[in-house]
């Protein structure tokens, strides 16, 4: 009998679901869309229900198409981080979900960092920002106390659809350094933190490694779906943690740069004791003994989602696309600033706005659109360049997500960054991770570097242009410039 893995990656706008063989090969791929709904200016939110329903309807789509002589052998997730999933002791939902970039909780983070203050980066590795778990926590305690009262239970996406199909709580250490609540040398939940924030430990879910066995799927889940029961189901990671083994970063001389709904720059780390100082996220890998450092920029791909759906809502993003390529290198000197959700590195800013400047009557169509896509990329080498100033050795970029699909984009990062530029032949990193955890949870191979050999399989390198590096950089120095133009602005706007 044939045996396959599922990796269930549970994004911010949908669910995809990859099926793999034993070589690495990708036999369907099912994705599923759901709503985010936004409640209020700066809010942002999903009901965990949603996910549930999309995943076992792609699940249920796959498994239709399989002969029955084929066989799940595991199943593991990657899933968003830090939104904040809450149940009570009858195990039903509280209230919808406050996802990751919800901007809502600026003055909780802002009160965490000044009573804990360098101590915050200590226990954690990461300066409290409006995205993280534990912000969104003590929103609920001072805004919906009613509410707080009734968590017997808080965890990431994933796992409620994990605990959807197993009847099982936990979380894996890759989430659970992305709540900031968890003592990232000593691998267990800050009592510290707890106390001191009144946030009874009983709530904290069980800690689990990323290739750890937590169950077989539930019988209505397999009548459902059509899933043999004896799939064993494995706890996964944090989309971030699982795109880093789907891309094969377990060497820390290479970045990941990663453009989804947000943009993200990963690094694999030795051990959590790094030089950045909180700028950069400092997170548990879904690799155990492992660790990443990272820097997001909010809205990467949702900014350009914006400009079409908001300019041209009848046109494809490959159209976007073809019309920057019409438009000169720097957009004919106009500049857009990403910051439509606030941003998080590195200005840490959940006031700041996104912004165009240097609009003038000669400018056409193509240049905004080539505008917003250098913004992007711009607000990416801001995370780059974190990691050149703390001295680190970068021999190449792997790019997966949006970005990676289009050659124009790929050799403008390459050209922006100053870098070696690489993609991967199947873009989706986080899904692939996720099988990747599955596989070597079944003890399909003896080490991840026999996994990564087979799985992930990457396409030419790409070298940037070095005179368009030269001009790119001039832009990049003026960019740079804005945040703090704009900032005060910004702020006094949001006390209007």
């Amino acid at each position: 009998m044939e045996k396959y893995v599922l990796g269930i990656d549970l994004g911010t706008s949908a669910v995809k679901v990859s099926c793999l063989d034993q070589l690495g090969r990708i036999i369907d791929q099912e994705i599923e869309d759901y709503p985010v709904y936004n409640p209020a200016e700066g809010f942002s939110e999903q009901n965990p229900n949603d996910w549930v329903h999309a995943t076992l309807a792609a699940i249920k789509k796959i498994m239709s198409k399989l002969k029955d002589l084929v066989k799940i052998d595991g199943i593991s997730f990657s899933g968003q981080m830090h939104s904040l999933v809450i149940l009570d002791k009858n195990k039903q939902i509280i209230r919808p979900s406050i996802l990751w970039n919800d901007g809502r909780t600026a003055n909780e983070a802002d009160y965490i960092n000044k009573n804990f203050g360098k101590e915050i980066v200590e226990i954690t590795g990461n300066k409290a920002t409006a995205g993280f778990t534990l912000p969104k926590l003590l929103w609920l305690q001072e805004n919906e106390p009613d509410n707080f009262a009734k968590i017997r239970y808080f965890m990431m996406p994933k796992d409620y659809v994990r605990y959807k199909m197993t009847g099982k709580i936990n979380m894996d250490y890759s989430d659970a350094t992305g709540t900031i609540i968890l003592d990232i040398a000593q691998n267990r939940w800050s009592n510290k933190i707890l106390n001191f924030f009144n946030i009874p430990k009983y709530c904290c879910p069980t800690l689990v490694n990323s290739t750890d066995f937590v169950g077989f799927p539930l019988q209505e889940v397999c009548e459902q779906t059509g899933l043999n029961k004896d799939a064993k189901i494995f706890a996964g990671g944090g989309d971030n943690a699982v795109a880093a083994i789907g891309s094969g970063i377990l060497n820390s001389q290479n970045l990941l740069c990663s453009i989804g709904t947000s943009g993200v720059v990963l690094a694999d780390e030795q051990n959590p004791h790094t030089p950045y100082e909180g700028t950069l996220q400092m997170e548990h890998h879904a690799v155990a003994h492992h660790f990443y450092s990272m820097g997001v920029t909010l809205a990467a791909g949702e900014s350009l989602s914006w400009f079409k759906d908001t300019f041209f809502p009848e046109k494809s993003f490959n159209d976007l696309l073809l019309m920057a390529q019409n438009s000169n290198l720097g957009a004919n000197k106009l500049f857009f600033t990403p910051y439509i959700n606030g941003e998080r590195t590195p200005y840490s800013d959940s006031y700041i706005r996104g912004s165009f400047t240097g609009i003038s009557k000669i400018l056409t169509k193509n240049d905004f659109c080539r505008a917003v896509i250098e913004g992007i990329t711009y607000s990416l080498r801001d995370l780059i360049s974190i990691y050149e100033q703390n001295n680190k050795t970068i021999e190449k970029i792997v790019c997966i997500g949006g970005g990676a699909k289009s050659k124009f984009w790929l050799k403008l990062q390459a050209d922006v960054f100053g870098k070696k530029i690489i993609s991967l032949k199947n873009e989706q990193g986080p899904g692939i991770g996720a099988a990747m955890i599955a596989a070597m949870g079944c003890q399909w191979f003896k080490n991840w570097e026999s996994c990564i050999n087979l799985f992930v399989r990457y396409n030419d390198i790409i070298v940037p242009d070095q005179h368009n590096f030269v001009l790119y950089n001039k832009y990049y120095n003026l960019y740079q410039k804005i945040y703090s133009s704009t900032a005060p602005l910004a702020r006094a706007a949001a006390e209007l």
